[in-house]
């Protein structure tokens, strides 16, 4: 129990006295001093208070500072792992773009081997710009370029597609051509149709009978006996015998007004209407008929007129 006593002469008196005990402490005061205590009691508590309210305000700013901190980090992150996405992009595109320029090179030989005209088809790949150096710089703030970069690669994106659509159909055209070509390829005389010597040539030379300047219409090529012949290309026998002057004779039709003849044969291993594949024996090299020696005498006929079957060896 506590008991205060406001004296008049300027002094307060407290007194404490506990329930368990007889005893009574006395504790005499100034009056000023006891305002004193209190007053600087009340600013010590509005202080704490004051700064304490600042440091709970600084405290959360700075919290929220953190946090918004982190997330500008993670959508800078997020940005620039978009950035490196799209570049790589870019990069592809330009690879697409190569690649379809390589096929269109790969058709245009094609087509000159076969011979086959691309009929005023002209590759769609010019006028499609390549993505600036620049533009694909992983260096280069996040902020730069990035819009027209992304427009450049969605217009170029269309334009490989149009490119694409047109280059699948020049092919499809190109593949519809070599198939139709594909049997006049292979009824063109193309292989050597013994192997030896060539003795005499096409053209004119010196008759070695008469020794008078004549036509020779074929190639001759000598070698042993027995050896070996083989049709030229792909086609059909349309004579197997004996000709006056070129005894044993082999004649096939190969088809486009192409004819190939074989002479002085020994054996004609072949019959009339055969077919015969390039590369296939149809006879054996001997020496009937009108010779100096065994070899073969060989014609290439291009719609019955003989040419230069020299042209028609290519192995």
């Amino acid at each position: 129990m506590t008991c205060i006593n406001i004296q008049m002469k300027g002094r307060i008196k407290i007194w404490f006295h506990s329930g368990n005990s007889f005893k009574i402490r006395e504790f005499s005061l100034r009056k000023s001093f006891l305002f004193l205590f209190i007053f600087i009691s009340l600013a010590c508590v509005g202080t704490v208070s004051y700064f304490g309210h600042d440091y709970y305000l600084l405290k959360q700013n700075t919290l929220d500072n953190v946090a918004l901190l982190e997330t500008i980090t993670a959508q800078k992150t997020e940005l620039k792992d978009q950035r490196r996405q799209i570049q790589m992009f870019a990069g592809e595109i330009q690879g697409l773009k190569e690649q379809i320029t390589k096929l269109g090179q790969l058709e245009s030989q094609v087509r000159l081997i076969a011979d086959i005209d691309k009929s005023g088809r002209s590759s769609g790949l010019f006028g499609i710009g390549g993505v600036s150096k620049i533009d694909l710089d992983q260096e280069i703030p996040l902020d730069a370029h990035h819009n027209a970069l992304i427009r450049e690669m969605h217009h170029q994106v269309k334009q490989i597609k149009s490119v694409a659509d047109k280059e699948k159909l020049d092919f499809n055209d190109l593949i519809d051509k070599l198939t139709k070509k594909k049997n006049l390829l292979a009824s063109s005389p193309s292989i050597k149709p013994v192997s030896g010597a060539i003795t005499s040539p096409f053209g004119y030379r010196k008759s070695p009978f008469t020794g008078r300047r004549t036509f020779h219409s074929g190639l001759d090529i000598s070698n042993r006996i027995g050896t070996k012949i083989v049709s030229t290309a792909f086609g059909k026998v349309v004579f197997a015998g004996r000709k006056t002057g070129y005894g044993n004779v082999v004649i096939i039709d190969h088809g486009y007004g192409k004819t190939t003849k074989y002479a002085h044969l020994r054996k004609i291993l072949v019959h009339k209407n055969q077919q015969v594949k390039r590369g296939e024996t149809i006879a054996t090299l001997g020496n009937t008929g009108r010779t100096t020696g065994p070899h073969l005498h060989y014609e290439v006929l291009v719609n019955g007129t003989p040419v230069n079957p020299s042209k028609y060896i290519l192995n």
